[in-house]
């Protein structure tokens, strides 16, 4: 019986792959944080937007916080073994993280579509205790769907080969180890899996739409451009997150090449959270103008 894991990651140059993904890593952390920093110290940016944008910031130091230093460490150390129980505890993060990145992104496109297309009620309908209620449910969906995925994969035998085609436990390559047949966890998947990815995505797109919508009725061209610009970095982040994702969990098995796993969940797991701060800082004017006014507030004193 299997009592621990092989974590095959990637090929190549350790030593260049190490330094990259640890440059990545302290962007990322440095990134996301430096939001959550902006936020708290700059009273103006206290409404729902920027109280997702902050959380949504804080899960992605969590979300990248779950792979990549094991990762690092594999690398440093030559060592990519991981504990049977070690193995059980990274997917459950990961898929918690995962899961609850689904319906935040969907909170944050509800949140734009109620500023948009009900802007004289929005101070109503998005009160400090509804936005708290959106987060809040978006861990508790990602914990139960982290739980099930968890517990039903690691409840089954594993006793052949015991060499994971990936740098983190995943569902997928782990049950590619198992000697019992997997149909039901691949049915726990589909369902499961299905209602979480795809059921916030359409919660998104449906948002979306109604948004898109309004825009083209607007008149002016200038207030066309001003409200896209609002939703277009987000956009951005719901592409990257969703397409990578459903790529992943929704990919006939026959169909991976060796090593296509790692590179697809890298986009979601680690590309998507690096890219997130620059995304919203950089093409958010607000954020940026209230980073600049920091900076320069603690280099007078």
């Amino acid at each position: 019986m299997v009592t621990g894991f092989v974590l095959l990651g990637f090929s190549g140059n350790k030593l260049s792959l190490f330094s990259i993904f640890l440059c990545t890593y302290i962007i990322t952390v440095g990134g996301n944080l430096s939001i959550i920093i902006t936020y708290n110290l700059s009273p103006n940016l206290h409404t729902p937007m920027y109280f997702f944008l902050a959380n949504f910031s804080l899960l992605e130091i969590l979300y990248v916080s779950s792979t990549v230093p094991k990762m690092l460490s594999s690398l440093l150390s030559d060592c990519k073994v991981i504990s049977f129980i070690g193995c059980a505890v990274q997917m459950y993060c990961v898929l918690l993280f995962g899961g609850t990145e689904c319906y935040m992104l969907a909170a944050m496109a509800y949140d734009r579509y109620n500023a948009i297309c009900h802007p004289l009620m929005y101070t109503l309908i998005m009160k400090e205790i509804v936005c708290i209620r959106h987060i809040v449910g978006s861990y508790v969906i990602g914990a139960a769907n982290a739980l099930i995925h968890t517990v039903f994969t690691f409840s089954l035998p594993f006793c052949g080969s015991n060499e994971i085609d990936h740098f983190f436990c995943d569902v997928p390559p782990v049950l590619e180890l198992s000697c019992q047949d997997i149909w039901v966890n691949e049915l726990v998947i589909f369902l499961v899996a299905g209602c979480v990815i795809i059921g916030s995505f359409i919660v998104t797109m449906i948002s979306y739409v109604e948004i898109i919508s309004k825009i083209l009725k607007l008149r002016s061209a200038l207030g066309k451009k001003k409200t896209f610009a609002t939703c277009s970095s987000h956009l951005i982040s719901v592409t990257i997150f969703y397409g990578s994702a459903i790529f992943m969990y929704f990919r006939p098995k026959s169909s991976y090449r060796i090593g296509q796993k790692s590179l697809v969940s890298l986009m979601y797991t680690v590309i998507a959270p690096l890219l997130n701060p620059f995304i919203y800082s950089l093409r958010n004017k607000e954020v940026k103008l209230n980073i600049k006014n920091i900076f320069f507030r603690r280099i007078k004193f």
